[in-house]
């Protein structure tokens, strides 16, 4: 068995013992296990645009939106929650892959149709595009809430957002995690990734030598969204609702400084800067909590300071310009690992 195949079947394994275990993990902490593989995945297929194809992206969330609510239609058509504790049978976990699946499906083929008229742009007139598309989306999704007709004929949504079954437990999400990163390893790995990089280091040479440039842009464009659409889909069923909100222009702007604090093309720098940014709301909270303790005639304009995690992105991302602007892993990847031939 070749060592990626071992990789994916030990990252697999990894999340059945999650699963498992998910009744003696602490619920906040499994909380934070289960953001933690929600933000991966989505940052993951964002690099694939962002590092390995050399596009700038500001509309991921708005990809995700639409995995979120494509699966919890499929989801609240499907799944039916059996008895009060939120249990599922094994029907209703079957309804929630086909769900997370097709909501990927969807996203990518959003992606595609995006991606065509606006992967010929470049630079900054391309994350002008995203961005604007973003933005319709989330007004979209507004005005599909305030219709009365619409309330009228699903009753799982209402004018705050859609209901959804709670079915997105820890050991899902890491399954969909391990699928993610092999899926990205393997497309790096072979033709396809040789394709993006070319069309990232030299779009005009990379013509000239037979790469037909937008379609490789569209094709990762598209992969990312549908990841992103994944994403999106457990996010949602997390947390049992789906709101435009949740996937507005800062949960780009979170996402897109994973990619750039791990280091654009680094899978394994993307993981890292995943788990670091996930943790910190958390350290952030447990360090505001300690300074008061300690110093209770502390100024209270510090809760204001300790409790911004942007103020922190903003310091971590300009220490990270100046000392090391290559990112935490620059342009290593993890994957060079499972290569034949390859030295550890």
């Amino acid at each position: 068995m070749r060592r990626e195949h071992l990789a994916l079947l030990g990252a697999l394994l990894f999340a059945l013992g999650l699963q498992v275990s998910a009744g003696q993990i602490n619920e906040h902490l499994a909380y934070t296990l289960q953001m933690m593989g929600i933000n991966i995945i989505a940052a993951v297929g964002l690099n694939l645009i962002m590092g390995h194809t050399g596009q700038f992206s500001l509309g991921h969330a708005a990809f995700m939106a639409v995995g979120a609510y494509t699966a919890g239609f499929i989801s609240n058509s499907f799944i039916l929650e059996a008895g009060d504790h939120g249990h599922f049978s094994w029907n209703a976990h079957a309804a929630f892959f086909a769900a997370t699946l097709a909501a990927g499906l969807i996203a990518a083929l959003v992606g595609i149709f995006v991606g065509i008229p606006s992967l010929r742009l470049r630079g900054d007139y391309l994350a002008i595009v995203t961005l604007g598309f973003g933005q319709i989306v989330g007004v979209a999704f507004k005005n599909f809430h305030n219709s009365e007709a619409v309330r009228d004929k699903f009753s799982f949504i209402g004018s705050s957002g859609m209901h959804v079954p709670g079915i997105a437990s820890l050991g899902w999400i890491w399954f969909w995690v391990a699928l993610a990163v092999a899926l990205v390893g393997c497309l790096v790995n072979s033709t396809w990734g040789r394709a993006f990089l070319a069309v990232r280091d030299d779009e005009i040479a990379a013509e000239s030598m037979g790469v037909p440039a937008t379609r490789t842009k569209v094709t990762a464009f598209a992969i990312g969204a549908g990841l992103a659409g994944v994403a999106g889909a457990l996010s949602g069923h997390l947390t049992s609702n789906v709101t435009p909100e949740s996937f507005d222009f800062m949960r780009s702007i979170d996402i897109v400084v994973i990619v750039i604090l791990g280091g654009m093309g680094s899978t394994a720098g993307v993981i890292a800067a995943a788990v670091i940014l996930t943790l910190l709301p958390q350290c952030l909270s447990y360090l505001d909590q300690f300074v008061f303790k300690i110093f209770p005639g502390a100024p209270e304009m510090l809760h204001g300071i300790l409790g911004n995690r942007l103020l922190f992105y903003s310091v971590l991302l300009i220490a990270l310009m100046l000392l090391r602007p290559q990112g935490l892993f620059g342009s290593w990847d993890a994957s060079r690992l499972f290569q034949r031939g390859e030295k550890k």
